[in-house]
């Protein structure tokens, strides 16, 4: 196992650092995965050996969960059926990689892997996670960063850039991140709320 440090100075300035461990066996990642769950918020991700250990900033938790409460009031106002299983740590060994999405969804019933899976990039390198997640066959994933969504398709060659989710068709992602900026999660909650309310049924 070989250790490489990722300098990350716009990181570095708001709490958010990243370390990176090469030639890092499964068996030793999940060691390490057993290990540091006392650590509450250490997130890792694993592929093919290589394994990212990142500690998120305060701006990081708040957008995750500023975006994971609007999209839950979606859900409850458009009376879908959505669970959402937050940070739980997904992992295929066949494939060699394992992750903690930031949050994360599945429609109806529990399933192995979330059809739906949130991260939130506030700085640049690391894993891709997109190669991870098409390991772990996850349908969508959903990016947010400079103040912006862009979400992804598996399709049958790997992920494909579309302009809207096709869980939620209807979910207008340029709206949702009007809310996402706001200083305030609940009054960000409430005002998308009374949007949402003022749409033709």
């Amino acid at each position: 196992m070989t250790l490489n440090l990722i300098p990350q100075t716009e990181s570095y300035q708001i709490g958010e650092q990243r370390l990176i461990l090469n030639s890092v066996t499964w068996e030793q990642y999940e060691t390490l995965r057993a290990t540091l769950d006392d650590f509450p918020g250490l997130r890792m991700t694993y592929l093919e050996g290589t394994l990212e250990i990142m500690t998120p900033s305060p701006e990081h938790e708040f957008d995750k969960k500023t975006i994971a409460r609007l999209i839950e009031i979606y859900a409850l106002e458009m009376d879908i059926d959505l669970s959402g299983y937050g940070s739980t740590t997904f992992r295929k060994q066949a494939k060699e990689r394992g992750l903690e999405p930031d949050e994360c969804y599945c429609f109806g019933e529990l399933k192995e892997f979330p059809d739906i899976a949130l991260e939130v990039v506030i700085s640049s390198g690391g894993i891709e996670k997109l190669d991870v997640y098409q390991g772990l066959q996850v349908p969508e994933v959903w990016f947010w960063k400079n103040n912006k969504f862009s979400l992804y398709r598996l399709r049958e060659q790997g992920y494909e850039l579309i302009s809207h989710s096709e869980f939620l068709p209807e979910l207008d992602f340029s709206v949702l991140a009007q809310y996402v900026r706001y200083p305030s999660q609940t009054q960000a909650v409430k005002a998308y709320r009374e949007t949402l309310r003022q749409l033709p049924k």
